[in-house]
């Protein structure tokens, strides 16, 4: 049987660990602090745990740190890491440098089982959800760790998918005794799966982002699948239930494609969807990928659709596009490493 690891443990869980194993309550908290303070790798690492208890946990328990095996690099700075999960099956995730912000946007799942229409991880299909180790994981083993401003939840998978380990993720890094830091500088994203929704806004204090990508029912349903069983107008109607402060801030993800959803009555439809919900709109450039008809709105049309929306005094912005040489939003590497592994073992 193979070791479990710490690291993607809660306190409560470090609690009940050392309580099983005998130890005093105090190590608990010494465990947390060596875990998600100082970050080590190893249990003779944490010197101020006895050799006993050291030797106690390192017979039962593993760290659980893993390395990126690959990196890749944008000519703008971005980099893409793939990770091996503990099943050997890939993730990745994407360091985003700007002026003033380090974010690494962070996978959650082994690909996807939501099979949107745009997008690569959804083709590769559904592996598996990551623990809360390899979702953290991915922020503590790569070389930029410690300048990370701001996290988003917008990599492989459906966060709202994978509630528990996400929620647990969120603890850890907003907890005094873990990363500390502020949920504020965290933004998840969901498709509108509304019951994990509910959990998460009713638990955490991070940021949401929605991807809505069409305000029209029917053409959702073509693009989005989940339209099928959380229409929008459910998930608005689930938003408005909520005040969420002057803080904390909901953003709604709209990719554009060309002569699909980028026209003025398409813009006027999502200022009325959006009425009594206090919102931004992120304008987001699609970039195509294999076997799929969509292709991107212009620079223009873009434009003008912001335009409109701002007139009718909608925060809009249009993201700036970033890692498009490394692909560095679609899940491309992993997906065909994933493919690469399939074929070799003739699956």
């Amino acid at each position: 049987m193979s070791k479990q690891a710490l690291f993607g443990k809660t306190l409560n869980e470090i609690k009940d660990i050392c309580k099983e194993l005998g130890m005093p309550a105090f190590v608990a908290k010494q465990l947390a602090d060596w875990l998600y303070k100082k970050k080590v790798s190893e249990f003779d690492s944490m010197v101020n745990i006895s050799k006993k208890n050291r030797a106690i946990l390192s017979e039962q328990y593993i760290i659980g740190l893993t390395n990126y095996n690959k990196v890749q690099e944008s000519v703008d700075g971005t980099k893409k890491y793939l990770f091996t999960t503990v099943s050997n099956q890939f993730i990745e995730a994407a360091y985003i440098p700007s002026e003033n912000r380090k974010t690494l946007c962070v996978s959650s799942q082994v690909g996807c089982k939501m099979g949107c229409l745009f997008c690569m991880t959804g083709k590769q299909g559904f592996q598996k959800n990551l623990t809360t180790g390899e979702i953290l994981n991915q922020m503590v083993s790569i070389p930029e760790t410690d300048e990370l401003t701001n996290l988003v939840y917008m990599g492989m998978g459906e966060p709202m998918d994978n509630i528990e380990e996400v929620m647990k993720s969120l603890e850890i890094i907003t907890s005094d005794w873990g990363f500390a830091w502020s949920p504020r500088r965290i933004n998840v994203s969901t498709i509108g799966v509304i019951p994990a929704m509910r959990k998460f806004i009713e638990e955490s204090e991070a940021h949401l982002a929605i991807s809505l990508h069409s305000p029209y029912n029917e053409q959702r349903k073509e693009l989005m699948p989940i339209e099928n069983v959380y229409p929008i107008e459910q998930v608005m109607d689930t938003l408005k239930e909520y005040d969420f402060g002057r803080q904390r801030r909901i953003s709604f993800e709209y990719i554009m494609f060309d002569g699909v959803n980028d026209s003025p009555e398409h813009a006027k439809e999502l200022v009325r969807l959006m009425s009594g919900v206090n919102a931004r709109i992120n304008l987001i450039k699609f970039h195509p990928i294999p076997d799929t008809p969509l292709t991107g709105s212009s620079d223009v049309i873009m434009e003008r659709f912001k335009e409109v929306l701002e007139q009718k005094k909608v925060i809009t912005t249009i993201r700036k596009s970033r890692g498009e040489d490394i692909y560095a939003a679609c899940g491309l590497l992993s997906t065909k490493k994933m493919l690469e592994k399939n074929q070799d073992k003739d699956y």
